[in-house]
């Protein structure tokens, strides 16, 4: 499983502590280092089954100086948003866990970091 973090971030640490305690073997990705390519976060979204505007941060500086939070939230747009994800990772939602059974989930809960482990 991977781990997509900033270490900044209290949800990304408790997700990792929590991953520890259940002596879960996993892989670290520093996304705001190693910024997901468009296709990265298409494939990401399908395995979360949400759409970009679900896992992007709105509430960041960046987002406001886009006017994301007038951007429409339909298909014809999900490009835009994608392309804004990847472009500005601080926009993407942390932490995500991707498991080795395909399934994914943005990790802010100890019960959504259950989920994923066996």
């Amino acid at each position: 499983m991977e781990i997509w973090i900033n270490p900044a971030c209290s949800k990304c640490r408790s997700a990792l502590s929590l991953l520890d305690a259940e002596g879960a073997e996993y892989t670290v990705r520093r996304y705001l280092e190693e910024p997901p390519t468009a296709a990265e976060l298409e494939g990401v979204l399908a395995r979360l089954g949400l759409e970009p505007w679900e896992i992007a941060r709105t509430g960041e500086a960046i987002a406001g100086e886009l006017g994301m939070r007038t951007w429409a939230r339909e298909e014809a747009e999900r490009g835009r948003w994608i392309a804004a994800l990847a472009e500005h990772p601080i926009l993407i939602q942390r932490p995500i866990i991707t498991a080795d059974d395909g399934s994914a989930v943005v990790a802010r809960t100890p019960e959504a970091v259950r989920s994923v482990l066996d």
